[in-house]
């Protein structure tokens, strides 16, 4: 039987650092507000002339040299974004195009923050089919330009970034079992509603949330979810190695690990560096993880996100 294993992690993250004191001068807002609420201290802001396609391809290169291949060797490429380059062509046929490989499939998926788990689970299943060897998978985002800086409930809280991993094919299993799941009925709880008609955009082209809704949500069914994964892969909570959950608030995320039972020892938090990076933030804390010699070969690893949509999904691995 065909399984995938994660071969090889790459991250980037943009020069410019916005802390919250800097933050602060610019909205009514202060260092502690920001803390007390979401743990965040700073989070990266892309340059003017970075488009996500350039941030995603830091990650691959980071992430293909972590693998030690040759970048030919990718058959298969998804991007997981909400923020793209443009309305068409996919950030994945850009980033191909900039990583000079052809031929092979490339496209994007689109669940938000939820984004990277839907990418792995289908390069996964790619892999599974024999539809492709080794799959280039990364979150990559600039939410930070669809933030209204004037709203504190919502500018606070975003960075952009990029995280990459290789997915190749292997006759032991790393991804060992996996739960997606989306509920449309919630999406006026977290949403940014424009689109363009008429060469004009129509609509609010601002992220909105609604906090405390969503974080009401977010708990409960990320709980469930990692709960369902485990059970069904027979796997209990004990001997998960490492939680890496989407970095959006550090009351989720410690709630989270409460119900699965885990120390925050055992958790990787990377929020209060880089804030939200939406379906950058997953695999920015597992490079981060791996490269600093927490995540080590053969440990039992769980993943878990949620974003607008709503879709979430947990994915575990052995890594």
């Amino acid at each position: 039987m065909i399984y995938s294993r994660i071969l090889g992690t790459g991250s980037y993250l943009p020069p410019t650092v916005l802390s919250n004191a800097t933050l602060a001068e610019r909205v009514e807002t202060s260092d502690e507000w920001i803390v007390s609420r979401t743990g965040i201290r700073e989070r990266r802001i892309a340059d003017p002339d970075q488009k996500t396609s350039d941030l995603a391809l830091h990650a691959a290169e980071a992430a293909i040299a972590s693998a030690g291949i040759d970048r030919n060797e990718i058959d298969l490429i998804i991007v997981a974004t909400t923020t793209p380059d443009m309305v068409f062509p996919s950030v994945a046929c850009l980033l191909q195009e900039k990583l000079g490989i052809h031929g092979g499939p490339a496209f994007d998926v689109q669940a938000v923050c939820a984004g990277f788990m839907y990418g792995l689970v289908t390069a996964d299943a790619y892999i599974k089919a024999g539809l492709a060897t080794k799959a280039l998978v990364i979150g990559a985002e600039v939410l930070t330009r669809i933030l209204d800086w004037e709203d504190r409930r919502t500018c606070v809280l975003f960075g952009d970034g990029a995280g990459a991993v290789i997915l190749g094919a292997s006759d032991t299993p790393g991804i060992r079992h996996a739960k997606l799941a989306a509920d449309g009925r919630y999406k006026d709880i977290l949403n940014t509603p424009a689109q363009i008609s008429g060469g004009k955009i129509q609509g609010m082209p601002y992220l909105f949330m609604d906090g405390p809704a969503v974080f009401k949500f977010a708990v409960k069914a990320l709980a469930d979810i990692a709960n369902k994964t485990l059970s069904e892969a027979g796997v209990a909570q004990s001997e998960v190695d490492w939680l890496v959950p989407h970095q959006a608030n550090l009351r989720i995320i410690e709630s989270t690990a409460k119900h699965l039972k885990l120390p925050m020892e055992r958790v990787i938090v990377t929020l209060p560096e880089q804030g939200n990076t939406s379906a950058a933030s997953i695999p920015l804390a597992l490079d981060t993880a791996v490269r600093d010699g927490r995540i080590q070969r053969g440990q039992t690893v769980l993943l878990e996100g949620i974003g607008g949509g709503f879709a979430w999904g947990a994915v575990l691995l052995t890594y």
